[in-house]
């Protein structure tokens, strides 16, 4: 079984930081992920000097150590002078240059698993709109992590000897399934086009993975909506139309018109019916 071409986080948190500087208007900005115990910073863009390279911060410590424990974002409009934090970093922060410095922590599953930042090198006004845009990029950047350790977490299974019993081999497409229905969910939460592009990628690998190869392929001439995808999905994993209507944040009516507006496409008189014309149309996995 192939696997699936995932970036890796170092490459998520590059995207992330460069992001930061673009869409903050801010010149430096830099982020690292937690290991061992302190924060690793090996993302840096519009750095003057080589003071933030491998720059680690203790949890509790510094700007980025309080936003990482506290969860939440920190700012300090004139770094040099705060007495909000500890000065531990000076050297590698002061001997950048920087004075105006923003710290956001990395959020995934209500669990702190980094910090990005970005900052001016004279003392500069704040506005909501960096605010806003290193949050989102924060968020986002905390999606991609979210949906790279549970692809991850489920293709474990695909690494079994192709000598394991038939059995597996329906136990390891159910999670693929799971999986695929649940990358579908986060999507539609998700505002950036180009993360709901690289989402779309993986769902459509997942569910060439999860397809019985033993069945082929029919052709038809149907086109569900995304929102019909999505709830088609979740029926097929054998959720009710209250359960799909919790996992998708919609009311349960919405969900029954969507299921027969499936049904009519697909000329199906039952939603397994539906589900099985999907999978066999190679619309669902």
């Amino acid at each position: 079984m192939s696997a699936i071409d995932l970036k890796s986080e170092d490459d998520l948190l590059s995207d992330a930081v460069g992001d930061l500087a673009s869409r903050t208007g801010l010149p430096v900005a830099f982020g690292g992920f937690e290991r061992e115990g302190a924060i690793d910073v090996t993302a840096v863009v519009g750095n003057r000097t080589p003071h933030l390279a491998s720059l680690v911060v203790k949890p509790t410590r510094g700007l980025g150590g309080r936003a990482f424990v506290e969860r939440r974002p920190r700012l300090a409009l004139d770094y040099r002078s705060s007495r909000n934090i500890t000065h531990d970093y000076d050297r590698a922060v002061l001997g950048e240059g920087i004075s105006t410095l923003f710290a956001v922590p990395i959020l995934v599953a209500g669990k702190a698993r980094g910090v990005i930042y970005c900052g001016a090198w004279s003392r500069s006004p704040f506005g909501e709109s960096a605010a806003r845009s290193a949050l989102q990029i924060a968020a986002d950047l905390a999606t991609e992590l979210r949906v790279r350790d549970e692809v991850g977490r489920r293709l474990q299974l695909a690494s079994t000897p192709e000598a394991a019993a038939p059995v597996l081999d329906v136990v390891i497409r159910e999670e693929l399934r799971e999986a695929y229905a649940e990358l579908r969910r986060i999507g539609a939460e998700v505002a950036d086009a180009g993360i709901r592009r690289r989402l779309a990628d993986i769902e459509q690998r997942l569910a060439t993975l999860s397809r019985d190869g033993s069945a082929p392929i029919e052709h038809l001439d149907v086109r569900l909506s995304r929102r019909e995808t999505d709830v088609l999905a979740c029926a097929a994993l054998g959720q009710t139309n209250a359960e799909i209507a919790a996992t998708l944040s919609l009311r349960e009516g919405t969900v029954k018109s969507y299921l027969q507006a499936a049904m009519a496409k697909l000329d199906a008189g039952t939603r397994h019916a539906a589900v099985t014309k999907a999978r066999r149309a190679g619309l669902l996995p």
